[in-house]
């Protein structure tokens, strides 16, 4: 059994940009040497999330946005930002709901993906931010 660490560094915008981090999760799987086994990745911060899903841009520009702003809106009421007198409640809220990690098989030295399916960072923040997303690699 064997282990392997790194990170992933990016620039993001904030405000509920998704930016595809396929390639740098396949890339860290490769630089790992495991063949089979799993990759964990988790986005260090309390308003980023991970997931998957097509990164096509009805879905990043807008459907995603649309559908958490139904359920943790910008403008709803958070005692959160009493607590700091910030603006970034909905933002804690989001990242919450839709998780800050992701377990992912390895199989083959790859991570299998559908063709229409690509790893995700979601940016809640209300401001840039430069993110890390810790990964780890285990197994043969």
């Amino acid at each position: 059994m064997h282990t392997w660490s790194g990170q992933i560094e990016v620039e993001t915008d904030g405000n509920d940009q998704i930016l595809d981090l396929t390639e740098d999760v396949q890339r860290a799987v490769a630089e790992s040497g495991i063949t089979t086994g799993q990759a964990t990745a988790m986005v260090i911060g309390s308003t980023g999330a991970l997931s998957t899903l097509e990164f096509e841009p009805g879905l990043v520009g807008h459907d995603i946005a649309a559908a958490l702003e139904g359920i943790a809106p910008r403008d709803g009421h958070y005692v959160h930002e009493q607590t700091w007198n910030d603006d970034n409640g909905h933002s804690h809220v989001r990242a919450c709901l839709i998780g800050p990690s992701l377990a992912l098989p390895v199989i083959e030295g790859r991570i299998p993906l559908g063709t229409w399916q690509q790893v995700v960072l979601l940016d809640f923040d209300t401001r840039s931010r430069s993110r890390r997303i810790a990964v780890t690699v285990i197994g043969a």
